[in-house]
């Protein structure tokens, strides 16, 4: 199956750019960025991906604004052109690769719509490939690029127009692609409890970013762990710095579990610079944004499940009234104000703490697999 891709030098295997190199059902290529203005009165986030060995193709918009959570997601049977990046009223266009994407949203019967453009202010980061076996299984092995920017272009909430400014409203994006668990369940014997403990962090600064992420196994063992510092332009300058990320040398993080759930009360971030410089970076969360909205966890729309050739839904919930124990409501990303200490300075940002903890994890005191911090 040829496309117009095909007409480019950018072919890894002797296939078609159509075809995946594997035959994983699980293999993906997804879009996902996140927007916030300062003072928390607006989070939203928008995600889009393919699963071509599943033949589907999904997006979500999600958005919070005074304690409620409005989702509108779109499944459809996956296009074999991968530049069709459109899923019912939701599409995706890259206007300048790794510079600027917008995003559209047409108005629809679940109170989201807009025309957004994100614009970069760093490079952007390739994290370390992520590679876990379970069992024997390869259950993940994927890339992903993060990327810090700045939004601008307008929100409608249930018919209430919201200008997004870059000076106000900053956010990040990533771009991951390989195999992970999606779709629906599959047959077979059943496998181990599941465990998984993830935290992802990245923040802004006035003139660097800096990312952070770690994944550990129940005793708290770490089998992915990342950390970098990135120059970073003024949001809205349209320019982004030559200077490369800088790897830290080690990485470590300190999590305060709000008794009851297991979400983090507050957090701090170490980094380790390749000259033994130590910086700290403390987080104070301001709100929580459900990851559900975009269909982690979600217990029908969930990441490559078929719904139909062209199906449109939504839902919108009032976040005081989850309780954050259910399963479905574990996963979250919570907007953070930052305080960064490199020993001679400290600097003032705001950012992202998403957080996701099922099974066991000793070094948090938590030992089964749904029961809460103490």
């Amino acid at each position: 199956m040829l496309t117009h891709l095909d007409d480019y030098p950018i072919h890894q295997t002797a296939e078609p750019v159509a075809h995946p190199s594997t035959g994983d059902r699980n293999f993906y290529d997804r879009y996902f960025f996140n927007g916030y203005t300062r003072d928390g009165e607006v989070y939203f986030a928008v995600a889009l991906g393919l699963y071509p060995n599943r033949r589907v193709m999904d997006a979500a918009v999600s958005v919070v604004r005074g304690g409620v959570q409005r989702t509108v997601r779109a499944s459809r049977l996956a296009p074999f052109e991968r530049t069709e990046t459109q899923v019912g009223p939701i599409s995706i266009e890259v206007v300048q690769p790794l510079r600027r994407h917008r995003i559209r949203i047409a108005p629809n019967a679940y109170g989201i719509a807009g025309d957004l453009v994100f614009e970069a202010r760093t490079q952007a980061i390739e994290e370390p490939r992520f590679t876990r076996k379970q069992e024997g299984r390869l259950v993940m092995d994927s890339t992903r690029l993060t990327q810090f920017g700045a939004w601008s272009g307008a929100l409608e909430i249930d018919g209430e127009r919201v200008e997004l400014q870059p000076a106000q409203v900053l956010g990040s994006r990533d771009r991951s692609w390989g195999v992970r668990i999606v779709g629906e369940r599959e047959g077979g014997a059943p496998g181990a409890l599941p465990q998984f403990f993830w935290l992802w962090a990245p923040l802004h600064f006035d003139d660097l970013c800096t990312h952070f992420d770690v994944n550990e196994d129940a005793k708290g063992r770490t089998w992915h762990s990342f950390g970098t510092v990135v120059p970073a332009s003024p949001p809205g300058s349209g320019s982004v710095p030559d200077g490369e990320p800088e790897e830290m040398a080690r990485v470590a993080h300190r999590v305060r579990w709000k008794p009851g759930t297991r979400h983090a009360l507050s957090a701090e971030i170490g980094f380790q610079r390749l000259g033994g410089e130590k910086w700290t970076i403390a987080l104070e969360p301001v709100l929580h944004f459900q990851m559900l909205g975009l269909g982690y966890l979600h217990p029908e729309w969930s990441h490559g499940v078929w719904k139909g050739e062209n199906v449109v839904d939504g839902e919108r919930w009032v976040l005081a009234d989850l309780d954050p124990m259910q399963p479905q409501f574990l996963h979250i990303q919570a907007l953070v104000r930052a305080k960064l200490r490199d020993g001679q300075r400290e600097r003032e940002g705001v950012g992202i703490l998403e957080q996701l903890v099922i099974g066991p994890h000793e070094p948090s005191g938590i030992t089964g697999l749904l029961d809460p911090a103490k």
